[in-house]
């Protein structure tokens, strides 16, 4: 390991920190950020997804003397060079710019970027060769310069408003406070005449939610009086041993983002204080410049912030229900001293008894005992949900607290102050926060039931062995005894629940059924036959199925009741008795480029195969819910690490040739935040498919023409098509609807009978797992509770539709496992998640049979022992808790899963050792009886996979169903010792941490205090440094290197998306936008209308998907169901 000692800034360091935008890998730039504020810098951060604009906005706001970025989804070119030109274009080019991005910023694009001006792009070979410390020592280096000194013009363009200059006054008070002085009479004479700037003061203790409050004020006070500014001065405490700060304050806001906002973030560079020394000459500059409004938010230290009255005309405190007896209320200064409280986190337990307490305490304070407790000035808000009426109250009261105290007529609001209470809108009602803990104490007694019942199987047993031993002796009074065993026995059965007696009295028969030459069982009302043997090439018979020779009852009925055969509850070995022969379990990823591209790998990969199983990756434009465009940090991503995808007429040419109503074609979506708009572009392609045929039967294509006549050539708009010729296998069905949908041809109760037949008979599913992104992955786009609803609603529909074959949700634990945690955290925290979704939809009247089926899951495999069961557990831990916690029937007890291999251990040094492990990992998930499988291609930790990697990865699933002897047998892992003792270890290690997350309040109230997301880090930073120390060996990593010491390679060949391909996403856009015109408008306000109603969402959106864009729609609902909120 590199150990460097900590580099001693010369000068206040300020760095803004993010990860670029549509890109929400946000693990490495927190470890950065850290490691910069342990060395003294003061982090501006701004997390995940962040465009350029944002991200210099805020460097030119704050000051900055750099900006650290990282960039994991490609298009860093365009992102860095774009973020280097709007520095120098807004006269802001001292600013430096750093950044890395693993292995995905190759060599010659460092030395690239870095001609074009940018400071530094650091490689994995530079954390290799310099440590962690060294590269953030080598970035400080770079820029610890003097910020503020330069004020040439400052005091011209603070008068004016000017965001740079404000910056750079701030700075010189800050840091040259005698050259400040010297400013300060210029500054004054030209500050405007009259009555100052009145100022909103904000504090609080740390953690009441003061943030986020203040973005839902500013959200209020943009609404309310559009055309003026606002100003804001954030203060955040230095720490004391280093002098570094996280300000952290605009992580959380999301309004800030406009043009009439300026914000400043302040570091106290003083221990103990909630105020920085210069807060007086940062109001006054704000002043200068004529702002509307200033807010001052302090660091908030406690229970004594008083200072902040100092400074502000209107004073608000914030703080939450938890302030621990009602006694500690008296010792709260504000509470004397401030204009307004605000209750925030209403939703806490005990929280009208907290703000009736707070209202008497307020009383008492200010002797107000001839006015009623109810009028006093204190407010119940969730500044976490969105559009929470309490909020409202609340901004209401300020402004018309500034009106009456600073004289600011001009912010008197027409909004009233008198409303509705704050109302938690709750995903999993109070009453059942302990749902996890029931689930585990469900199945731990579960388990002591099988351990007691197997314990009286087995003194059955022994009582009946005597009597059949006794029957065979000469002994005189063997009948006398025989009957005292006889009564034993009948006595001790009636310990046995009557279903275990049945299945002990069914064991021969069930061998014997598997002897057989054929076994038979039934499917929807159909008889299956299947073949119970194969044939060795030595001519033996190998079982497809191999049952135990146990001959006692209890080592029976244990089996039974916590293995049994693949197909019987609980699963463990199986959800069905034989794996399908006609197709294998190989589903591939593919997505690259624009639809066309894609289209023609999927034709590839499944080219000759019996089934089609595709599955599809989406750039990360469209897993932010984006359309395509040309600001340069969009269109870097066009295209890249995922194809693009935004409208209908899209998903018809990307699944075009495949039909996706046959019961042998299977897609599945990797998408989250925007996933019902992308399953509404799914389905109706699918509709139109079978509409297309429909009109082929019955010869319509004249029909369709003069359609497509009417709405494109008459209008001079161009019709859309499907770029480039038809892939081999591709029969172009999909594409005769191209720029129409079948209702715009068909008879509208021809269309409906056809809409309904796809429906109920496309295959595949679709990710949209919100709680998995919310804790590892980062693609959150709205508020988790909007998120939620709109699960709930896309399953309502599939309800009601009669969606039987596909999934409404994929819960994975794939992301998490990627992001960092271990095989039992990603198991535990998925299981979660899913009994998360079963709890939410049982709340909104849904029942469990009828959407039970509608789920599935998604697992990570690596090579840890723990994945070698972690199929089986699921299952079992699924199946026992839906039959006996929920009731549940045997298909909604079925947990389904598709598994791929760890992205994680592919390697970009000696990446030819990759299919190695992948190889391992796929024995892994066969083995344990997978529903689909995915195998990694071995170059991916370097690039996009090449054909002839891709069918490599394809040769390893192969190889092992076709050739692989022991694969033959479909539950090889039964009977082992340590798989059975891995199976127990891991199932209770679960259980346990079901346990954990509830005493936190369930999986959401974990996730308010990012306790899945903690553990997870923390995870990865075990893995990360057992690694890095060689503790844990990785061949051709940090052990067995080659000569050249196995450096990181660099892929002889890149995929990325032409600018051809960029050009037709946004053309697409732009002709869609055209065609639909008022359409679209209408369209949108129904999935506003249904949203603000309490209508079903998802029904809207199938709608507004024949005629919207992805980012229309998008942009609709941001508007009704709120923005995501990031978090640190």
């Amino acid at each position: 390991m590199v150990n460097a000692t900590p580099y001693v800034p010369k000068n206040s360091i300020r760095i803004v920190t993010a990860a670029s935008l549509f890109d929400g890998h946000d693990a490495s730039i927190n470890i950065m950020r850290r490691i910069l504020q342990s060395s003294g810098a003061e982090v501006i951060h701004l997390g995940h997804d962040r465009s350029v604009e944002e991200v210099v906005n805020t460097a030119i706001q704050e000051d900055a003397n750099a900006i650290a970025m990282t960039s994991y989804q490609g298009g860093h070119m365009e992102y860095f060079r774009y973020m280097y030109d709007l520095l120098q274009e807004k006269g802001a080019g001292h600013i430096r710019i750093f950044g890395g991005g693993g292995g995905t910023i190759l060599p010659s694009e460092i030395a690239e970027l870095q001609d074009y001006g940018i400071a530094r792009i650091y490689h994995p070979d530079d954390g290799r060769s310099m440590g962690l410390q060294g590269m953030i020592n080598d970035l400080l280096e770079k820029c610890d310069f003097p910020v503020g000194d330069q004020t040439e013009g400052a005091v011209e363009g603070a008068l004016k408003g000017e965001a740079r200059h404000l910056a750079r006054l701030i700075s010189c008070a800050e840091n040259f406070p005698d050259h400040y002085e010297n400013l300060l009479p210029k500054l004054e004479k030209g500050m405007p005449k009259g009555d100052k700037t009145p100022v909103l003061g904000i504090t609080g203790t740390g953690g009441a939610g003061k943030s986020s409050l203040v973005d839902e004020l500013v959200r209020r006070f943009l609404l309310a009086h559009p055309g003026k500014r606002l100003g804001i001065i954030s203060v955040d405490p230095s720490k004391r041993k280093t002098g570094g700060a996280l300000l952290g304050d605009r992580i959380r806001m999301n309004a800030i983002q406009h043009g009439d906002i300026y914000m400043r973030s302040l570091a106290t560079r003083q221990s103990n204080l909630a105020l920085s020394k210069h807060v007086a000459e940062a109001l006054r500059i704000l002043q200068a410049a004529a702002f509307d409004l200033i807010i001052l938010e302090t660091s908030g230290i406690g229970q004594s912030d008083t200072e902040i009255l100092d400074h502000s005309d209107v004073s608000l405190y914030v703080m939450t229900p938890e302030y621990g007896a009602a006694t500690q209320l008296e010792k709260i200064d504000m509470l004397d001293f401030a204009d307004l409280i605000a209750l925030n986190k209403f939703d806490k337990r005990g929280a009208l008894d907290a703000l009736r307490d707070v209202k008497k305490q307020v009383q008492r304070n200010h002797n107000r005992w001839d006015d009623a407790v109810e009028d006093m000035p204190v407010f119940g808000t969730m500044a976490s949900q969105f559009n929470d009426p309490g909020t409202n109250r609340l901004f209401a009261a300020v402004m018309q607290a500034l009106v009456e105290k600073a004289g600011a007529s001009e912010l008197a609001t027409n909004t009233s102050d008198e409303g509705a209470q704050s109302e938690k809108i709750y995903i999993i009602p109070p009453a059942r926060t302990r749902y996890l803990s029931e689930i585990s104490e469900g199945i731990r007694g579960y388990n002591d039931w099988v351990l007691q019942q197997s314990n009286v199987a087995e003194a059955l047993y022994q009582l009946q062995g005597s009597m059949h031993a006794l029957s065979a002796t000469d002994l005189d009074d063997k009948d006398r005894l025989i009957k005292g065993l006889q009564e034993a026995f009948e006595k001790k059965k009636r310990d046995l629940d009557p279903y275990n007696w049945d299945l002990i009295q069914g064991w021969d028969a069930l061998r014997d059924r598997y002897k057989a030459d054929e076994y038979i069982y039934q499917v929807r009302g159909k008889d299956i036959k299947v073949p119970t043997h194969s044939l060795s090439l030595s001519g033996k018979k190998i079982p497809k199925v191999s049952t135990p020779r146990y001959r006692s009852w209890g080592d029976q009925l244990r089996w039974l009741l916590q293995e049994n055969v693949p197909g019987d509850f609980p699963y463990t070995a199986g959800i069905y008795p034989f794996k399908r022969t006609a197709e294998d379990p190989t589903r591939m990823f593919a997505g690259e480029g624009g639809p066309e591209r894609t289209n023609k790998r999927f034709h590839y990969v499944s080219l000759g195969m019996p089934a089609k199983r595709l599955s599809t990756a989406f750039d990360s434009v469209t897993l932010y819910g984006h359309d395509p465009g040309r600001r340069p940090d969009i269109y870097g991503k066009i295209g890249n690490a995922g194809v693009s995808i935004c409208c209908l007429d899209d998903a018809k040419k990307l699944y075009s040739g495949f039909d996706l109503c046959d019961p042998t074609t299977s897609v599945s979506m990797t998408i989250n935040g925007p996933a019902p708009m992308l399953l509404g572009f799914f389905l109706n392609a699918a509709v139109d498919q079978q509409c297309e045929k429909y009109i082929t039967a019955n010869g319509l294509e004249a029909k369709v023409e003069a359609v497509k006549k009417a709405k494109y050539d008459n209008q001079g708009l161009p019709r859309p098509a499907y770029q480039g010729g038809l892939p081999e296998g591709n029969n172009g069905l999909g594409l005769m609807l191209l720029g129409v949908t079948g209702d715009e041809v068909l008879p509208a109760e021809v269309y409906a009978k056809i809409k309904a037949e796809a429906l109920s008979t496309t295959r595949g599913t679709v990710q949209a797992d919100i709680l998995k992104e919310d804790q590892a992955q980062n693609t959150c786009i709205f508020s988790t509770e909007y998120a939620l609803r709109l699960m709930g609603d896309v399953q309502a529909y599939f309800i009601d539709q009669k969606v039987r074959n596909f999934y409404s949700v994929s819960i994975s634990g794939y992301h998490i496992a990627e992001a960092g945690a271990n095989p039992i955290t990603q198991l535990a925290f998925t299981l979660a998640n899913g009994f998360t979704y079963v709890e939410y939809y049982l709340s909104r009247g849904m029942d469990i049979n009828a959407f039970g089926p509608n789920l599935s899951f998604f697992f990570s495999n690596g090579i840890d022992p723990e994945y070698a069961v972690i199929g089986r557990v699921a299952r079992r831990v699924w199946a026992k808790a839906l039959k006996t916690k929920y009731g549940a029937d045997p298909r909604a007890q079925m947990l389904k899963y598709h598994i791929q291999t760890s992205g994680r251990s592919l390697h970009a040094q000696e990446i030819d050792f990759n299919d190695i492990r992948t190889t391992l990992q796929a024995l892994y998930a066969i083995y344990d009886n997978c529903n689909s499988l995915h195998t990694n291609a071995y170059d991916e930790a370097i690039t996009t996979p090449t054909e002839e990697s891709v069918r490599r990865a394809m040769a390893i699933q192969l190889i092992i169903n076709k050739e692989l002897g022991l694969a033959k047998n479909e539950n090889p892992l039964q009977g082992s010792f340590i798989i059975e003792e891995l199976t127990e270890l891991v199932e209770e290690a679960v259980m346990v941490e079901f346990d954990r997350i509830t005493e936190r309040g369930g999986v959401l109230g974990a996730m308010e205090t990012m306790y899945q997301r903690g553990k997870i880090q923390e995870e990865s930073m075990h893995y990360e440094m057992l690694k890095h120390t060689g503790e844990y060996p990785i061949i051709g990593v940090n052990t067995f290197l080659s000569s050249k010491g196995s450096p990181t390679l660099i892929p002889g060949e890149v995929i990325r998306a032409t600018e051809a391909e960029k050009e037709d996403q946004i053309a697409t856009v732009s002709a869609l936008q055209q065609a639909s015109g008022d359409k679209s408008s209408a369209a949108l306000a129904a999935i506003q209308i249904a949203a603000l109603s309490g209508g079903n969402v998802f029904e809207a959106i199938m709608d507004a998907a024949k005629v919207c864009s992805l980012g229309q729609m998008t942009e609709a609902m941001f508007a009704v169901g709120g923005q995501y909120r990031r978090n640190m």
